[in-house]
């Protein structure tokens, strides 16, 4: 089948099965998938025109909400934070679709971008993994299962900080920190299209 906005040729089937399992996989872990499906359309598709962000947003769009309604079920959302992080990502966002059509609209540098952020994303995951084995080593711990969700609760939201408890551990943070990392995140989410 012929995409006309895209300009490439592709099975729709292949499109729709790599997409579910894609989000069969990531959803999991309570991503969306899009950063592992615009690697896919640029290399395996051949979609490289500045359009293949878009359409990581548009799928972003659809997989989010079932994530967020799971969350408010199990009435883990903790609405300042989720406040805080759409102020600070949403400009974001906008001025990353701004850039990648300005500055990056060569699929040589946008793919090199794409390249950077997936081994940072590869880096850090691995980083993690490596740093809870060892905790759990050093601890002889082992994970939890069967702790119930619905320990979240609010202390204190305001301007200067935002407290709450989750599982009677006691967590803060400062909303302003939190705006300007999402600021930033969201320009790199505007320009690879997540």
């Amino acid at each position: 089948m012929y995409f006309p906005i895209a300009e490439i040729h592709a099975n729709p089937l292949i499109i729709f099965f790599t997409a579910f399992i894609v989000s069969f996989f990531t959803s999991m872990g309570g991503i969306s998938g899009a950063f592992l499906l615009l690697p896919f359309q640029m290399s395996v598709l051949g979609y490289t025109a500045p359009s293949v962000s878009a359409t990581n947003h548009v799928f972003n769009i659809i997989a989010i909400p079932s994530g967020v309604y799971r969350y408010i079920k199990e009435k883990r959302m903790l609405w300042p934070l989720a406040r805080a992080i759409i102020i600070g990502t949403l400009p974001g966002v906008f001025i990353g679709a701004w850039v990648r059509i300005e500055f990056l609209p060569d699929p040589k540098n946008f793919k090199a971008f794409v390249g950077l952020v997936l081994l940072y994303i590869g880096w850090k995951l691995l980083k993690d993994i490596l740093n809870k084995n060892k905790a759990r080593a050093k601890n002889n711990d082992r994970p939890t299962h069967g702790i119930g969700f619905d320990s979240l609760l609010v202390l204190d939201a305001s301007l200067k900080k935002v407290s709450f408890t989750f599982r009677e551990k006691l967590y803060s943070y400062t909303p302003s920190a939190v705006y300007l990392i999402c600021f930033f995140v969201g320009i790199i989410g505007g320009i690879y299209g997540i």
